[in-house]
């Protein structure tokens, strides 16, 4: 791991990576690579969630080729000096924020979506400069496997490599210094990473996930909050960390909900959901047994069928379900929803707060009110009211958790700031000494005096606004001489 993370470093230290033309040309490079090899993806995705090549173009690679087409149109824009305010001192000088590259990131990516979850890091790492190292999840072997052969055939080989392997060789990778760190997965293993990061003082991005909250009001289209609930927790099987996790609801709304539910489930993946074509299985045995014991004692509403042989659990309400019950203890990360009865929003405001702060938080409500109340007294990564997930889709939206689900931020413009060190630069000229006696010693009263004029006025960009201050330098200057002359 030493020799690939150095190999890394010395290509960053090349300079190489720098220039926007090279970024833009390795962006493109990745955007050809999504495109010629689209085949082979779909079909990695396929076989490691036993996902459809539409599923998974439109879940995946579809965001990929969006944060490309965006990010080569911004960057020139986001890589310029950005110029700041002055003050009367510094009128002359050139100040501006640079943002430099912060050198050589480490990517640990996540399985239930083993490609998006990877390639948007990427895309940021790029787009700011840096050198990265990829680890996808060795859960999603076949898709782990496809990037280690196709990236370097299309992205420069030193400067981004692909590291597979398990928990063995994500550990050896933790033990290197890196510059940055993004890791998508659960908050567990997000404590081990950030443990691993204090050790160099290494800043880190996690997107870890949570118990993301759904409260549908009783004053609410129901109809259109069922079918847009049940396409965001079913979608890929429930695996997805801003899922809805749970129902918050009265109890004069509860059979309704499960009612509409169940005929927007028969709707979507037909009278056979084995045979759906849309829906996915669990990842693995070990994960199946989970999800399979977070049914005990619960008073299935429908579905709760499962054959472990094909890691298949039919979509699942749970109805009545009592918060301390173990459903209720960890992030579901599966087609598994319960409904928790509250008496009103009141006390699912309460609910909420009380519990760690989840990735996401939805409200379904026609009062918007409530909504925009929702949004003031809770706190979560993301919200989104009167739909689930499509917050994630907004390149201009920063994507990430608070508190226990994660920390820092990523998508679009954001990654470029994730993966970039805001430098403060300034640039005087030798000239204009006479100005500067205001900060050497000795000091006195007046030069206090002075001093609050030169800091404290603003600059205003206007042209007047302008030439008053140059007038007013002018003045002070002229003063300073005649009264130590």
């Amino acid at each position: 791991m030493d020799k690939i993370v150095l190999r890394a470093r010395d290509a960053f230290a090349s300079g190489r990576s720098r220039p926007v033309k090279f970024r833009i040309q390795q962006l493109k490079a990745l955007q050809q690579m999504v495109k010629e090899k689209e085949k082979e993806i779909l079909g990695a995705i396929s076989r490691d969630l036993n996902k459809s090549e539409y599923n998974a173009y439109s879940h995946e690679v579809i965001s990929i080729l969006g944060e490309i087409d965006h990010v080569l149109e911004k960057l020139p824009e986001w890589a310029a000096p950005e110029p700041v305010k002055k003050n009367l001192l510094t009128m002359m000088d050139e100040v501006y924020i640079h943002s430099e590259p912060l050198g050589v990131i480490l990517i640990i990516g996540a399985w239930n979506y083993p490609f998006v979850l990877v390639l948007q890091p990427l895309i940021g790492a790029i787009s700011a400069g840096n050198a990265a190292i990829i680890k996808p999840s060795e859960l999603s072997e076949n898709t782990a496997s496809l990037l280690a052969k196709i990236l370097p055939q299309y992205l420069d080989k030193e400067l981004y490599q692909v590291v597979n392997g398990g928990v063995k060789e994500t550990t050896d990778l933790l033990k290197e210094r890196f510059d940055h760190i993004l890791y998508t997965g659960s908050t567990s293993v997000g404590k081990i990473v950030m443990e691993a990061a204090a050790k160099h003082l290494t800043p880190v991005t996690l997107e870890l996930g949570g118990k993301s909250p759904c409260y549908i009001d009783k004053d609410c289209d129901l109809d259109i909050a069922c079918r847009r609930i049940t396409w965001g927790k079913y979608m890929n099987c429930g695996q997805t960390c801003i899922a809805p996790d749970y129902i918050l609801c009265e109890p004069a709304i509860q059979n309704q909900i499960v009612q509409k539910i169940k005929e927007t489930v028969k709707e979507f993946y037909g009278e056979d959901i084995k045979k759906s074509p849309d829906y996915e299985r669990i990842i693995n045995v070990r994960h199946f047994k989970r999800l399979t014991t977070l049914l005990e004692g619960q008073k299935i509403a429908f579905g709760g069928e499962s054959d472990e042989a094909t890691c298949y659990i039919a979509p699942t309400v749970l109805t009545d379900v009592k918060p301390e019950s173990k459903v209720m203890q960890e992030e579901i990360f599966g087609p598994i929803l319960p409904l928790v009865l509250v008496k009103n929003a009141d006390e699912a405001i309460k609910f909420i707060n009380q519990r760690e702060k989840p990735l996401a938080l939805y409200v379904f409500s026609r009062n918007n009110q409530l909504i925009k109340r929702m949004i003031d007294e809770t706190s979560s990564g993301g919200f989104t009211g009167n739909d689930v997930v499509m917050h994630f889709t907004l390149i201009s939206l920063p994507f990430g958790g608070v508190g226990n689900s994660g920390m820092g931020a990523y998508h679009g413009k954001h990654s470029f700031d994730t993966f970039s060190h805001r430098r403060s630069c300034l640039i005087k000229g030798l000239r204009g000494e006479v100005a500067n006696k205001l900060r050497y010693p000795p000091n006195s009263q007046s030069k206090v005096d002075w001093a609050k004029v030169f800091l404290l006025t603003r600059f205003n960009k206007g042209k007047m606004g302008l030439l008053f201050l140059a007038f007013l330098g002018v003045i002070a200057a002229v003063m300073w001489k005649m009264a130590h002359n």
